[in-house]
């Protein structure tokens, strides 16, 4: 059984422990022995925790035993993302500024998720600091897409996708400050959740964007994110039992989410849009002005503060960071505090406008990502290529980033491709519930 179960939901693996038909231990053995012996490994894990890991998984099984399971996910191994501090492990960010580092204690999110019964089965690789939509890191290394591996996975929580696209953990933790869960999620074809601004810690997390940065899962299924979302705030998981999408009223956004995109997305789109038509849903086309400008302010908003927070450690050793990630965070190097301040002031006007223009929608739909994973090889050679294809890359999740939104990327069918649903900020039992729906008509 142990291969059927490198491919099985979290969720369902935690109905076969809660059976008895599952071991914990087995099933976490089952998984650091698949890791240790996948080709791609030492690109999607930075370490694997086998000792903590195997110790967490006997404990699960004697909860099991006594029926005193924790969570549905009780004994499931899951990765984390290598900028949630783990104790006694090393945690780096994938970066070289960070080389050695070894937190004291685990981040609160990892405490939570523990004491939930979560196994921690490794961390995983990671964009240099989290400031790359694509997840290429010549630093440390750069994991390669599950549906075409000379290509990379998507950033900055490129690991992550991959650990679990390739049967390598049930789950994974991940954070998104413009992107970084949903776009490896949809690059291969997983389910991932943007968490609103502040609902889940960042306490014990090497931060970007602290006015950004949120945490959340990378799945194989949109229950799979309502019990993972559960663990890490340590809270009753969502209840999804008869979600419909009956009625459900879906704006596609035409304002700046289309403009140049490829084929594929486009494609995956489309027909993902039919079939939630079909299941009941209804469909509403239109433009936001507003978001625009919204986008036109990513530059000052990100990189400004981004810098800010990194500026001691980049300038004490820029020649230990890969050059396009360093002349990002130097972008925001000389603007100036009314710039900055100014540029929060007209965002927080234009979150009011867009939160007036969807009120009366259950969700906004647009393509998670415009493009497909870019080529590896000529990302490391194109300096033009590589910052086209992660402003691209970054565009359509930035809105739900900037507009302080929940989202929820699904895939749509079409391989690498991702259909995005942006709802209120703190409305994530109600977007999983429209996700869920979602998703079986998906399917």
């Amino acid at each position: 059984m142990s291969d059927a179960w490198l491919t099985m939901s979290a969720t369902d693996l935690g109905r076969g422990i809660a059976k008895g038909d599952i071991d914990p231990v087995a099933l976490t053995q089952a998984y650091l022995d698949a890791a240790k012996a996948h080709q791609y490994s030492h690109r999607i894990f930075t370490t694997l925790t086998a000792e903590r890991a195997l110790a967490e998984a006997e404990a699960a099984s004697e909860r099991a035993k006594l029926g005193l399971r924790r969570s549905m996910l009780d004994g499931v191994p899951i990765s984390w993302k290598d900028l949630f501090d783990s104790a006694g492990t090393v945690t780096e960010a994938g970066s070289g500024l960070l080389k050695g580092r070894v937190p004291d204690a685990d981040a609160e999110v990892l405490r939570n998720a523990t004491a939930m019964g979560l196994v921690c089965v490794g961390k995983t690789h990671m964009s240099e600091l989290a400031f790359s939509g694509l997840g290429l890191n010549p630093v440390t290394a750069t994991p390669p897409c599950v549906n075409d591996h000379d290509a990379v996975a998507g950033g900055s929580s490129s690991g992550s996708a991959t650990s679990v696209a390739f049967g390598l953990a049930a789950g994974s933790i991940g954070s998104d400050t413009g992107g970084s869960v949903r776009i490896p999620s949809a690059w291969n074809d997983l389910v991932g959740l943007k968490t609103t601004i502040g609902r889940v810690s960042v306490k014990g997390s090497v931060p970007l964007c602290p006015r950004f940065d949120t945490v959340g899962p990378l799945c194989r299924s949109v229950e799979d994110a309502a019990h993972l979302l559960a663990a890490l705030e340590g809270t009753k998981t969502a209840d999804l039992a008869g979600a419909d999408l009956e009625g459900a009223k879906l704006m596609v956004l035409e304002t700046a989410a289309f403009d140049d995109i490829r084929k594929e997305p486009k494609a995956g789109f489309k027909a993902a849009l039919k079939r939630l038509k079909k299941a009941g849903a209804q469909i509403t086309y239109a433009e936001i002005p507003e978001v625009s400008e919204a986008l036109a302010l990513s530059g000052v908003l990100f990189a400004t503060e981004a810098y800010a927070v990194w500026q001691t450690e980049i300038e004490a050793n820029p020649d230990a960071m890969f050059p396009e990630i360093l002349n990002r965070f130097r972008s925001g190097k000389d603007t100036l505090a009314k710039d900055f301040l100014g540029a929060w002031a007209r965002l927080t006007e234009l979150q009011a406008v867009w939160a007036a223009k969807t009120a009366a929608f259950d969700a906004v739909v647009i393509p998670t990502s415009p493009i497909l994973p870019p080529n590896l090889e000529r990302l490391m050679t194109d300096s033009d290529y590589y910052v086209t294809e992660n402003l691209l890359a970054l565009r359509n999740t930035r809105i739900g980033n900037l507009m302080g939104l929940a989202g929820l990327t699904l895939p749509t069918g079409v391989p690498s491709t991702g259909i995005m649903f942006l709802s209120a900020p703190n409305s994530e039992e109600r977007l999983l519930r429209l996700g869920a729906a979602a998703e079986a008509a998906l399917n």
